[in-house]
């Protein structure tokens, strides 16, 4: 009998190791090499291993002309939202990993996927590792699920999973979650590496070789990301991060990795006692409870994925109490504000070394790209100049070191969403209008600098009472 050898594992990265280590010497986590019993590969082949060196798959070459699309036809749901996030609907025989907070509302959503795709008259297995079937039928009552065709197994053992489906025959697949399914014929504990890796690999086997769409449930760590190790991400074709706040019912689905769409889309839901519910202008929900008359605000045109959404970024600029001057901000790079905040003090003479700057994107959006960062300079400079923006202008732009305001792409689809909610002014680079096919109900001011805008922005618009 082979000798059964023992190495340590990563639990963050993946790395092994044969001693044991406090700190892993990859990427650098504490306390999280675990121990873990490795045997021979010849006892210790997974089904989906032995089934690929026996020949026993089902893929076979094909030649590239001989490809037809229209046997692989997106799937789409009764949910546009989801659809958008994942460009354009569900694709057969595709991998899908869901990532969130605990209780955030991963497993009400696809419950409810599963509810729909049932009513398409196909199949679909719901696989639960943290549920008996009596708790899932709870919810599913209470979200209105009707299941026909919907079964639900709770299991966590990957051969039986295995074996069920391919007596049933789903066509569709959800396992909840891949932390708590178990390999049995590894010796390593449910949720490590060597499980995750294997359980992942097994599923990637039955979506690819048998065209089932697998749905994965992945939770996440403290700092928001996919628990596992990173190959996890990496073999799945899509994956969702689900986000939002427990306190409050808006949930956000973004997209990180798609290979069939576009990546960063954006979905919008609220959670109701009956299930989610999309919210059809997420634009308007982002800017429903914007103050009237108040300083340190301003409207973006922002891109996420395909769609234009406008946020508003509001700063807080006063003086510091301390040496060194404060920098926060909630849902945007903290270095991009310190960035700006440099180049508004050299380019547009705004003293702001001894100002605290609090800066947020409201709505709990997270906000990245480069044409965001007009609007977060003329939200500084209201703030510290205690000089309002008319409620009707709105901003899109990139700046550069030298205070110029750089060009930036999609600025038609951004001006048709401005004007759709009723602004009637959008600052834009001046690089942009040519050629540029304006809406009638909105006004393009192209600015060229940092110092222009701010005039441009503030001329007709008085002072607020500086000691409020």
């Amino acid at each position: 009998m082979a000798k059964i050898k023992t190495q340590y594992v990563c639990q963050n990265c993946g790395y092994t190791a044969p001693q044991h280590f406090g700190r892993c010497p990859n990427c650098g986590a504490w306390n999280q090499m675990v121990e873990e019993k490795v045997a021979p590969v010849s006892t210790q082949a997974t089904p989906s291993r032995r089934a690929s060196s026996n020949g026993d798959s089902r893929s076979k070459p094909q030649l590239l002309g001989e490809v037809s699309l229209a046997q692989t036809p997106r799937v789409t749901t009764e949910m546009p939202e989801l659809n958008r996030v994942l460009g354009g609907g569900i694709v057969p025989g595709s991998l899908i990993l869901i990532g969130g907070d605990p209780g955030i509302g991963k497993s009400t959503l696809l419950l409810q996927v599963c509810g729909q795709l049932q009513e398409t008259g196909e199949k679909v297995l719901y696989v639960s590792g943290e549920e008996s079937v009596a708790q899932i039928k709870l919810r599913a009552s209470r979200l209105g699920v009707k299941g026909a065709k919907l079964y639900l197994y709770p299991e966590t053992n990957m051969t039986q999973i295995r074996a069920t489906i391919a007596e049933l025959d789903p066509k569709y697949v959800v396992i909840d979650s891949v932390q708590t399914m178990n390999e049995p014929e590894l010796n390593s504990v449910v949720g490590s590496v060597s499980q995750i890796r294997e359980v992942t690999a097994e599923l990637m086997q039955i979506a690819k070789n048998e065209q089932r769409t697998v749905f994965v449930v992945g939770h996440v760590t403290k700092d928001g990301a996919i628990a596992g190790p990173k190959i996890l991400e990496h073999m799945v074709d899509t994956v969702l991060y689900f986000e939002g706040d427990t306190h409050h019912a808006f949930r956000i689905l973004r997209s990180v990795k798609n290979r069939f769409g576009s990546t960063n889309e954006l979905g919008i839901f609220e959670m109701h006692e009956d299930g989610l519910q999309e919210v059809a202008n997420p634009s308007q929900l982002f800017l429903e409870e914007r103050l009237a008359g108040a300083t340190g605000s301003a409207v973006v045109v922002a891109m996420e994925g395909t769609r234009p959404i406008l946020v508003e970024i509001q700063a807080l600029i006063t003086p510091t109490m301390f040496g060194n001057a404060k920098r926060t901000a909630a849902g945007l790079d903290h270095n991009r504000v310190a960035l700006l905040m440099a180049v508004l003090e050299k380019r547009a003479n705004l003293m702001l070394q001894n100002q605290d700057a609090y800066l947020k994107a409201t709505g709990g959006v997270k906000l990245d790209e480069p044409a965001i960062d007009l609007a977060m300079a003329l939200a500084i400079a209201s703030s510290y100049r205690n000089q309002e923006i008319a409620p009707d202008d709105c901003f899109v732009g990139e700046i550069g070191l030298t205070g110029e305001i750089r060009r930036v792409n999609r600025i038609e689809e951004r001006l048709k969403e401005a004007a759709k909610l009723g602004f009637k002014r959008a600052f834009v680079p001046k690089n942009n209008l040519g050629g540029l096919k304006i809406p009638k109900e909105i006004t393009a001011v192209g600015v060229s600098t940092i110092k222009q805008a701010i005039y441009l922005a503030f001329q007709d618009q008085p002072r607020g009472d500086q000691t409020d």
